[in-house]
């Protein structure tokens, strides 16, 4: 049967069903302060790593005495030993914020790239300041013989001795009770 006009086809099915809509689930944009999700979840992540913020404050582009290129940085780990070097490159990423550390090792020269917000790093500290500001951001230039520091474990453990004698309160002289200098006899 062809339909007449511009009627519609009858159909045996009968009225059309009404089909169920719901509401849209809540937004979490409206949770997360001033719209900013990244931001938000980064903040989180980072109080979560760093609850006290002195990485953060140490690697902070306001703070003055915030590491910089060129410092000799200690970098403590969990697991494995501690590896100390000039910092040659900073990356400030907020929880993937990074430092690149070179060392000489048996005459060979090591770089290492370390998180500073990693599960795996104890502690950063800095063992002893570059006496002049330097003029670059990235001190590539150091990997070149006639600019390469060498070794800096000897800066290294005298730093690690002056810190035991301060936590130890002793003047580092002779524990004797008379003051007398011990003879070699």
């Amino acid at each position: 049967m062809v339909p007449a006009g511009n009627e519609p086809p009858t159909t045996p099915r009968g009225p059309p069903k009404k089909i169920k809509t719901y509401p849209p689930p809540p937004s979490v944009a409206a949770t997360i302060p001033n719209k900013d999700a990244v931001r938000h979840v980064s903040d989180v992540q980072l109080n979560v790593l760093d609850p006290t913020g002195a990485r953060r404050h140490l690697f902070s582009r306001t703070n003055r005495e915030a590491a910089k290129v060129g410092d000799i940085l200690l970098v403590r780990l969990k697991n494995g030993d501690p590896f100390a070097g000039v910092c040659i490159n900073i990356r400030h990423r907020g929880v993937d914020t990074g430092i690149l550390l070179r060392n000489q090792l048996t005459r060979v020269g090591v770089e290492m790239w370390f998180k500073i917000f990693s599960p795996n790093v104890e502690a950063v500290e800095v063992v002893q300041r570059r006496a002049k500001r330097a003029r670059r951001a990235r001190l590539y230039y150091m990997r070149k013989p006639e600019h390469d520091m060498g070794s800096v474990q000897g800066i290294v453990q005298q730093y690690q001795r002056q810190k035991l004698v301060r936590s130890d309160g002793s003047s580092g002289r002779d524990s004797r009770s008379d003051g007398k200098k011990n003879k070699k006899r």
